[in-house]
């Protein structure tokens, strides 16, 4: 009798192994099948096989089976496997969500700028991408506001090799900040902003532990509005830094804000 290999696949058909990735919490992989990407939040142990939890930018969840090879990471496949208990947990990822480089250096700085309007937003830009920016060089500075934002860009001087993006709040269409946005008409300039009176209300209610923020009348500081409306001491400078203290990732802020402050860090890190 002649004896036959148990395996007579091809050795041209045959599947690489692919490299088995403990899914440690924050991991951030997209699903080959479904295409959706996610952080990590849990993985289970089911009837049908272990599952993993993956939540996305905008917070939805969705579950599924940790099958071989069924997993990308940085564009490779993976196999996502079950974390050892006690083993070591090293983010994958930092606050913005992207990849992060343990041990990286900041770069030296661009000579292009992000602009934002105000002291708040360059303390959450901070807590959110600070780790991004100082890998790309990109400094971000706090304007006092944009009423003067046509003179501010003509003395930066905006170029190619210095372009300048502008995040301004409460950027909607018939408002003030639309108006004086519009002036900027240079194409090494990019001007976006998100639709919140105050990047307050960037941050999610649900990270603040509040059911929502809460709505302020016409003629009254927003800010201490929110204070009074909250119960809480009238004290702007305290409530911020209680709530910039509720945000660890992007995952504590609105879609909204999320996708303007990368679109200003892609414009001002990209070759023109």
């Amino acid at each position: 009798m002649r004896s036959y290999q148990p395996d007579l696949t091809p050795p041209w058909k045959k599947s690489t192994p692919a490299p088995e990735v403990p899914a440690e919490p924050d991991l951030v992989v997209e699903e080959a099948v479904s295409g959706f990407c996610g952080a990590v939040i849990r993985c289970e142990k089911t009837a049908q096989g272990p599952t993993v939890t993956l939540e996305d930018r905008f917070g939805k969840h969705r579950v599924f089976p940790m099958e071989p090879r069924g997993f990308l990471l940085e564009g490779k496949v993976v196999t996502l496997v079950r974390p050892s208990a006690g083993g070591p947990v090293r983010p994958a990822r930092t606050a913005s969500g992207s990849v992060a480089v343990p041990g990286a250096r900041a770069r030296v700085a661009r000579a292009g700028r992000i602009y934002v309007e105000g002291r708040h937003d360059a303390e959450l830009v901070e807590r959110v991408w600070g780790d991004d920016l100082r890998i790309e060089g990109v400094v971000v500075e706090y304007l006092e506001g944009i009423d003067d934002l046509p003179a501010i860009v003509r003395e930066f001087a905006p170029g190619p090799d210095a372009r300048l993006g502008v995040l301004v709040d409460h950027l909607v269409p018939g408002s003030k900040e639309s108006r004086i946005a519009a002036q900027v008409t240079d194409a090494d300039v990019l001007v976006v902003g998100h639709p919140y009176i105050d990047v307050w209300e960037a941050v999610k209610p649900s990270s603040v532990g509040i059911p929502g923020w809460p709505a302020v009348p016409r003629g009254q500081d927003w800010k201490t509005g929110v204070c009074r409306a909250l119960g809480w001491p009238e004290n702007t400078g305290a409530a911020w830094q209680h709530i910039l203290s509720r945000v660890g990732s992007y995952r504590d802020l609105e879609p909204q804000l999320l996708g303007r402050v990368e679109e200003l860090i892609d414009f001002v890190t990209l070759p023109a």
